[in-house]
This record gives C-alpha cells, sequence and structure tokens, in this order.
C-alpha cells in the first residue's frame, strides 16, 4: 500500500511540474497564435518525440523527458522571408510573446496557491496578541497589539513574510552580562525548575502546566520590567517560592536556589523590528528572538509570541492567496539579492536532482499526518517552482526570456534591428553558461545525494 501512496505522489508531482512547463510554453504559444505568429511545434517534455500529431501549420507533440517544453515559432532564431515568421512580427508583439511565458508563470502560482489557501483551517496576520513565559522579542521591546511590518529590512504583509524576515536575521553575540540577557535567562532557567520538579516527580503535568502558564506566565511579565540585574535575581527567587507554594509542595531540606550561568557570550537571533503601534509607526531596535540549539549543534530561531487570527470568508480568501504568491515572489528576489551578494552561493542552490529529493522530503513530511497534506506540500513547492520560474526566466540575462525582452527593448527605443549574428553570439554565450552552471549544480546535488548532506536530510 505504501509504494502505491509513494508512487500517486510521484506521478502528482511529475504531473504538476509539467503543467508549469506546458502554462509556461502555452502562453507564449496563445500569443503567438493571436498575434499572427506561425507556430511550427508545441512541444511537452525534451528529447525523443513519443507520438505528436498536426493540426493546420502546428505540430503538436509528447516527448520522452519530462523535464521541459518549447514553442518553435518561425523566425525565432533564425531569419525568414516568411511575412508570419516571428522576427518580421512588430517589436511590441514579439514583447509580448516573450513575457506571456512568466506571465503564465504567475497565473499558476495564484491559482496553486488558491488551493493551499482554502485548504488553509485558521488564517494568522502578524499582529502580536501575546507572548511565552519564556519570550526573548517581549523582553527587548516588542508589545502586545503590535502590528510587525518590518523584520531586519524585510517587509511583512503576512504571516509567511514575518516568518521569512525572522529566518534571515543574523544570528550574532550579545552580552551575557546585560540585562535584557538576565531577563531571558531568568525567565528560562524558571522554566527549567518547573520540568525540574516534574521530572522529580514533585509535582505531575497538570500542575507543571498550571505553573507555567498562570504563575510563570504572570512573573515574567514582572521579570520583562525589572530595572537591574539585582531587581531581576530577586524575582527569580520570589517566583521559585512561588511554585512550591501554588503545588503545595515543600521544598527539599537541602535545596538551593538555582544560580545563573553568565557565560560572556550568548548567540541571538537579533534584528531591528519596525512595528504600527497605536497608530504609530516605531522602529524598535536590536529585538531578540528566541534562539535555542540543535541536535547538530547549529542555531536555530522560533516564535516566542502569538498571533492574531482572521476569519475564513471569500475576501480573506483572495487576500491571502495574492498575498501569498506576492510572498513567494519575494522569497526568489531575496534568495537571488542574498546570491548577488555572497550570502548565498552557487553551491547551496539546487537543480533537478534537488528538486527531485526535496519534493521527496515535503511529501514524506506531509505523509505523516496523511496523503492530502501530503499532495498540498507538493502543490505549495510547486507553486514557489512557477513563480521562481517566472521571475528566473525574465532576468536580463543572454539566452533566458528576459534577455531577449532587453534586446527587443533596444529595438523598440533605437528603432533598429540587432543584427541576428550579434544576437546569436550574446544567446549562444548566455546558454553556454547556463549549461555549464545547471552541470554545476546538478554535480553538487548528486554529491549531497550521495553523501546524505542535503539539508533536508540532515
Amino acid at each position: 500500500m505504501q509504494i502505491l501512496i509513494n508512487i500517486a505522489l510521484v506521478v502528482i508531482g511529475v504531473l504538476l511540474f509539467e503543467f508549469i512547463i506546458f502554462a509556461h510554453e502555452f502562453g507564449h504559444f496563445i500569443t503567438a497564435k493571436k498575434s499572427g505568429v506561425q507556430v511550427n511545434e508545441f512541444a511537452l517534455g525534451m528529447g525523443p518525440k513519443l507520438f505528436g500529431f498536426t493540426r493546420g501549420e502546428t505540430t503538436y507533440s509528447l516527448r520522452l523527458f519530462p523535464i521541459g517544453g518549447y514553442c518553435a515559432m518561425e523566425g525565432e532564431n533564425e531569419d525568414s522571408e516568411n511575412p508570419r515568421a516571428f522576427n518580421n512580427a512588430k517589436v511590441w508583439k514579439r514583447m509580448i510573446i516573450i513575457v506571456a511565458g512568466a506571465f503564465m508563470n504567475f497565473v499558476v502560482g495564484l491559482l496553486l496557491m488558491l488551493v493551499i489557501t482554502l485548504n488553509t483551517p485558521v488564517f494568522y496576520e502578524p499582529v502580536v496578541t501575546g507572548f511565552t513565559p519564556v519570550s526573548f522579542t517581549a523582553t527587548t521591546g516588542l508589545e502586545e497589539g503590535d502590528k510587525i511590518l518590518n523584520v531586519g529590512g524585510y517587509s511583512v504583509g503576512n504571516i509567511r513574510d514575518l516568518e521569512m524576515g525572522i529566518q534571515l536575521l543574523p544570528c550574532e553575540k550579545v552580552d551575557g552580562a546585560s540585562l535584557e540577557v538576565a531577563k531571558e535567562d531568568c525567565c528560562w532557567d524558571l522554566k527549567s525548575v518547573i520540568e525540574q520538579m516534574l521530572s522529580d516527580k514533585q509535582i505531575d503535568y497538570p500542575t507543571a502546566q498550571k505553573l507555567l502558564e498562570e504563575v510563570l506566565g504572570a512573573e515574567s511579565v514582572k521579570i520583562r520590567q525589572a530595572q537591574s540585574s539585582q531587581e531581576v535575581e530577586e524575582l527569580y527567587r520570589a517566583t521559585v517560592d512561588e511554585f512550591y507554594e501554588t503545588a503545595q509542595v515543600e521544598k527539599p531540606k537541602d535545596f538551593k536556589y538555582p544560580t545563573f550561568e553568565k557565560p560572556e557570550e550568548r548567540m541571538r537571533y537579533r534584528g531591528d523590528v519596525k512595528v504600527l503601534r497605536e497608530g504609530k509607526k516605531v522602529t524598535l531596535k536590536d529585538v531578540h528572538f528566541f534562539t535555542y540549539g540543535t541536535q547538530n549543534g547549529n542555531k536555530a530561531v522560533a516564535f516566542d509570541f502569538f498571533v492574531q487570527t482572521k476569519d475564513k470568508n471569500f475576501v480573506t480568501v483572495t487576500q491571502e492567496t495574492f498575498s501569498g504568491t506576492v510572498s513567494m515572489g519575494k522569497v526568489v528576489w531575496k534568495s537571488l539579492e542574498l546570491l548577488v551578494t555572497g550570502r548565498f552561493h552557487l553551491s547551496d542552490m539546487s537543480g533537478p536532482v534537488g528538486i527531485t529529493v526535496a519534493v521527496s522530503d515535503v511529501a514524506s513530511a506531509g505523509l505523516k499526518t496523511g496523503f492530502g497534506d501530503a499532495v498540498l506540500n507538493i502543490i505549495f513547492f510547486m507553486a514557489l517552482i512557477t513563480v521562481n520560474l517566472g521571475i528566473v526566466n525574465m532576468l536580463p540575462f543572454p539566452a533566458l526570456d528576459g534577455g531577449r525582452f532587453v534586446l527587443l527593448l533596444f529595438e523598440a527605443i533605437f528603432r533598429r534591428h540587432i543584427p541576428r549574428k550579434v544576437e546569436y553570439i550574446i544567446n549562444a554565450i548566455g546558454l553556454a553558461l547556463l549549461i555549464l552552471m545547471i552541470i554545476y549544480i546538478s554535480g553538487n546535488d548528486i554529491k549531497k545525494l550521495i553523501t546524505g548532506t542535503f539539508p533536508t536530510m540532515e
């Protein structure tokens, strides 16, 4: 049964990927047809032809390898005397044909995001409604009611933007002797006291929850308002006493108040946060986000506050669909920015092999809660791929649609054709560079696959 489920997920992934390619090429195809440009072949897939048929002037074919497709237009890559050739069409028509592929990628992204949105049980917005008892953000400036607008320079329009903005924050050293860190440590150590009492069987789980939510929840507010490290320590001792009193448990005879560990430095995800507070935009400097260690020794970041929910209706579904698609575009654009600035490297990118592994991983994660969740995970991943394809394909790089658009823009402005030989050389160089990059990235993917060092495989 499990094998059949895995096969079904693979088929769904392949079909969705081919749908993305089909939509992109269909954008070129339909605008070419409407512009009077002759289309010689519309192909889905690459490599040897499996089957096809001809209708009118166009051959429609399905090819062996489901990794691409093309819309071959007369006069697209060579000069043609055919009056309906691409090279003889008006420049504005050629510009529309070129950008139509990327446009269709964004349309598909919206459709896939709509499917995800309709299957999302609860919508959230980046408005703080409360904090965990061990919240770092509350200690360093965030307040209940704040609407988060920007995190570390990353604009926030929805909950996905907020997650991305936090993930992009630098993890930096902070002064372990600072008052902010003392407050953070105090709340965290008090939580550890509750866990130790539970471990020693002094209290049961319901009592532990009561101490965490009611006692520590209330006392953490006082701790955050403390004006000195001495006051923090006094509140720490008072809160420990209240734990025992509330739990109606006597302290052990050899009981000693735990002492704070005070290393010189701590690691924190940190950055400036812009919020809307009581109708005014306020910039909070150096906000710390909850930072914890992972099993492999790295540092990770997580929400330590609660956010506001909103009703699910036609308006909010529409908003979330468009907002979610825009967020994906921002992720792609930010990734390109980080690649150009050197924070990401080519070795961090993934090609077909890496994408296959990633799809497998997101599907496996979804299967833990059900087949439907696995499908939704694949759909979400494919939505990101189609938006990524739309943006990357319009970059002004030779051989990409964006590079061809730039050449057409040059022609439109200066009212003269770029010599076909020059255009051919420019696109040939760009194509060669793209092929080399794909070979490098794919080789790196295979190396990661063999050594088991994909990030999702750790």
